[in-house]
């Protein structure tokens, strides 16, 4: 078995806001984040997946396959997108760093032929990033 990385870049706003919680608590728990009108962050997606060589390409993976997997499933979905208000996996999750390698995980899962799906990590910023290896890990 071998672990091969794709990355892909998306820009895209968001806030963070629980709705359960009072607009004093939510600015209290987030501070400028809390901020509705939102900001934006130059988001990196890196994809691991794990699989065997195959002895007639000599790869894990079609690369272009890959790539174009996550423009489809991701990057045409989030890149300059406001997260909260127009992808549907934020109308109720906060699209924090955490719940979006979460939400593109399943987006992805079951979708990258001959391989399996290892980690996706997702910086929200040079210095700030989150891996999920999903549910069975």
């Amino acid at each position: 078995m071998i672990l091969l990385t794709r990355k892909a870049d998306f820009s895209s706003a968001h806030f963070y806001w629980n709705s359960s919680l009072s607009d004093a608590e939510n600015e209290r728990i987030f501070g400028k984040c809390a901020n509705r009108q939102g900001h934006g962050h130059n988001y990196t997606l890196e994809v691991t997946v794990a699989g065997e060589i195959d002895p007639v390409t000599g790869f894990v993976v079609d690369l272009k396959q890959l790539k174009d997997i996550l423009e489809h499933e991701v990057v045409s979905v989030y890149d300059h997108r406001h997260l909260n208000h127009e992808v549907p996996e934020f109308a109720t999750a906060i699209p924090t760093t955490e719940n979006i390698a979460i939400a593109i995980w399943r987006r992805l899962e079951g979708k990258i032929p001959n391989a399996r799906l290892h980690r996706v990590r997702v910086y929200e910023m040079p210095d700030l990033f989150a891996d999920y290896y999903g549910e069975h890990q």
